[in-house]
């Protein structure tokens, strides 16, 4: 139930703090009237990820044993590249989010004869990123969980998303978004690993991977997988009480790779050379 309910919250208020910079924007410069094609816009983004999450879980509810195994790898992995690309995405951009998106929005309402349409482009592109990267995490996490808690968590950080943003948005709450934002890219990071942990299993049961399947140890007697303790950590860290060494390589190769990168110091800004000027 964590692990979906902080992934929608993170998510949540990605998509809220855009919504909100733009709805701020517009208000600034006297541009209010465009409101209505900024919520057509998130409105057609959040049926997109409906549709497409809906979509793959009616498709693979079809499939026989193997081809569902089959499918949960693929799509744990495309979780996974999402997940990465979304923590290392935000780090990259959180500083010039503002600065970029106000100026995607003047282009937009500038020099097209289509401006309702361009505005509601751009603002179902920038949401619809965030829905369908959720709708790939969920449902990679919904195949490793059972029961009504995932999609209870999801939900829950889906209106306490909103609950903030909102608040955001109004100035009655101040967050720390850079600090925010740096802790639950890194909690992602780790249950990213468990998601390809558990991607590598789903091959070898559908038969796919077949490589380094020796078991490195087994304490499924100590912690079983099906017990209380071994189902949360499953569902939060990808947890197996029998791991080969291929899942324990992908975990551990994907953490030290990614970890690494996380922490690197980023680049600092060059420095711009003043241009010369003449005083007459």
């Amino acid at each position: 139930m964590l692990v979906p309910f902080l992934i929608m919250l993170r998510e949540g208020i990605e998509a809220a703090l855009i919504v909100g910079i733009i709805a701020s924007y517009l208000k600034q410069t006297g541009r209010g009237q465009w409101m209505p094609a900024v919520w057509i816009g998130v409105f057609l983004a959040a049926a997109l990820s409906l549709l497409v999450g809906g979509g793959l879980e009616l498709m693979s509810a079809e499939f026989p044993q193997k081809q569902q195994e089959l499918f949960e790898g693929i799509v744990g992995l495309i979780a996974v590249g999402i997940l990465s690309s979304m923590v290392f995405w935000m780090r990259k951009v959180a500083r010039s989010i503002k600065h970029s998106l106000h100026t995607s929005l003047d282009h937009a309402l500038a020099g097209s004869k289509h401006q309702v349409t361009a505005l509601i482009a751009m603002v179902f592109f920038a949401v619809a990123r965030e829905g369908l990267e959720t709708v790939f995490f969920l449902l990679a996490v919904f195949q490793q969980s059972e029961g009504p808690a995932a999609p209870l968590g999801a939900l829950l950080g889906l209106i306490l998303a909103i609950c903030v943003g909102f608040a955001i948005y109004s100035g009655s709450m101040r967050l720390n978004l850079g600090l925010f934002f740096r802790w639950t890219g890194l909690f992602i990071l780790v249950v990213a690993a468990g998601i390809l942990a558990n991607s590598v299993q789903a091959l070898h049961e559908a038969g796919v991977w077949n490589h380094l399947q020796d078991v490195v140890f087994d304490i499924s007697a100590a912690l079983p997988m099906d017990g209380p303790l071994g189902s949360i950590l499953a569902g939060m860290f990808g947890y197996q009480d029998e791991p080969t060494v291929s899942v324990i390589g992908a975990y551990v190769l994907y953490l030290v790779v990614t970890l690494v990168m996380f922490f690197r110091s980023p680049a600092p800004p060059k420095a711009i050379q003043p241009s010369s000027v003449t005083n007459s």
